[in-house]
């Protein structure tokens, strides 16, 4: 730890707390998530894992793991403008310039993800970070948490896993039952667009829900989802050419929904992209692994360390 100097806490929860740091050789600003060592769990294993095999802008760089006498400290860029969940909440919608903006660089980031081979499975506003960059008029967007991770190396996806608001119906259904994540991912994109716009969540109880138990919600809220109805509100500007977007992310059979391809040819996805966008995913899934990158076997025996000493 002595490489490192704490600044101050951003955050705690279940997971441990996040402190930011700064890396002393040098003076970077950096995240540093810090857990119990008893805490390195198969899905801490997943997450680190498939977090280390993703570089790209539109990515928490994954930067080290290492392990203290009592914990397992995970360590990364750190993005210095909050969450798009903040950005939403204090704004309470965003124009659909700007939506398009962040929504372009979450397909980006979803499509260099998936062609490594990993599916978010936990695409939510609170996971979409957001760094402010000189001579950028607009925030970057930098998805983090790979908590609910899936590996296509590892098996195929059949956990309920996520948060509800943004669980595509196939995953809310799945009990057990094999479903493709990655195509559940474009539904939690919709969502994202969806509420970057409107304000609101899509399938959400507005009211109508009062007195039902939580079972009878969750299945009213699948209803919705598998009725496509939600709300588009009059009031709220937005084109043609995005609702046509949106619907085509909130199709409830995932046959019908967009596909990741479908989505970059959109016009609407097109519109004012900047041109070396589409060479930089090629790009960033050709770049080779410098040769001081950890690596997942070297991860994963980490990993074995912390839980053999943690769990004494």
């Amino acid at each position: 730890m002595e490489r490192f100097q704490v600044i101050q806490s951003l955050g705690s929860g279940s997971f441990g707390t996040v402190r930011l740091v700064k890396d002393v050789a040098n003076e970077k600003l950096l995240a540093m998530k810090v857990l119990n060592r008893r805490d390195a769990s198969k899905y801490v294993e997943a997450e680190i894992v498939n977090h280390s095999l993703l570089r790209h802008p539109h990515i928490v760089h994954f930067r080290e793991v290492f392990l203290t006498d009592e914990h397992l400290c995970i360590v990364m860029e750190y993005a210095n403008g909050g969450s798009l969940f903040s950005m939403v909440r204090q704004q309470r919608r965003l124009k659909e310039s700007m939506a398009r903006w962040f929504f372009q660089q979450l397909i980006l980031a979803v499509d260099y993800c998936h062609k490594r081979g990993v599916a978010n499975r936990d695409i939510k506003l609170e996971n979409l970070l957001l760094h402010l960059e000189e001579g950028l008029p607009h925030p970057l967007l930098k998805m983090c948490d790979f908590g609910y991770s899936k590996a296509d190396f590892r098996s195929a996806a059949k956990s309920q896993v996520g948060t509800l608001s943004y669980m595509a119906p196939e995953v809310m259904k799945s009990c057990g039952a094999y479903y493709d994540a990655k195509i559940a991912d474009v539904w939690s994109c919709g969502v994202v667009l969806y509420v970057m716009l409107y304000g609101i969540y899509p399938f959400d109880n507005q009211g109508e829900d009062a007195g039902l138990s939580e079972a009878q919600k969750v299945r009213k809220m699948l209803e919705r989802m598998e009725n496509e109805a939600y709300a588009l509100n009059p009031q709220v500007p937005v084109t043609e050419e995005c609702i046509d977007m949106l619907r085509g992310l909130l199709k409830p059979a995932p046959e019908s929904r967009f596909t990741i391809d479908k989505i970059m040819e959109h016009p609407w996805f097109n519109k004012k992209l900047p041109p070396q966008a589409r060479e930089m995913n090629v790009y960033y899934l050709n770049l080779p692994v410098p040769p001081e990158y950890q690596r997942p076997e070297q991860i994963k025996s980490l990993l074995e360390e912390a839980r053999a000493v943690g769990g004494r």
